[in-house]
């Protein structure tokens, strides 16, 4: 704390021997022992209290920070939410809209989205069926 050498401390002490004398050195010691430890003390609870301060204001500054990013994060849920729910309302209105179709219809309507047959599937042996495994004709399967 101080840049006192131990020389200056024993020359400092020696002056205090010859000015106050050897009854009254003592006391004055402890005194000033007790003193400067109070002023320790104290140097330390305002160290102690400015640490804690900062910690306070660094603490409060993190929490406004997470609850921005909550909010942040709820109006995104909310508005996605909302997206939705008007995706599924409309979806909704527009099947109330359309007519019912009867089930022939569907039927055929449902025939005539089938896809296309797949080019290695387009040849068929005679006699309409699928060649086995034991079928001889040349004609190779897949596996």
């Amino acid at each position: 704390m101080f840049d006192i050498s131990f020389t200056e401390i024993l020359v400092i002490a020696v002056v205090a021997l010859v000015v106050l004398g050897p009854e009254r050195l003592p006391q004055v010691a402890r005194t000033l022992g007790h003193l400067f430890g109070r002023a320790q003390r104290y140097v330390n609870n305002v160290k102690n209290d400015i640490q804690q301060e900062m910690e306070l204001e660094e603490l409060k500054k993190f929490k406004t920070s997470v609850q921005e990013a909550a909010r942040s994060i709820e109006n995104t849920v909310r508005t996605e939410i909302n997206q939705f729910q008007d995706i599924a309302a409309g979806t909704k209105s527009v099947t109330a809209t359309d007519p019912v179709l009867p089930a022939e219809n569907m039927e055929k309507t449902a025939s005539s989205f089938d896809p296309p047959a797949a080019p290695g599937n387009s040849i068929q042996p005679p006699g309409g069926s699928k060649p086995d495994s034991n079928d001889t004709t040349g004609i190779e399967t897949h596996r």
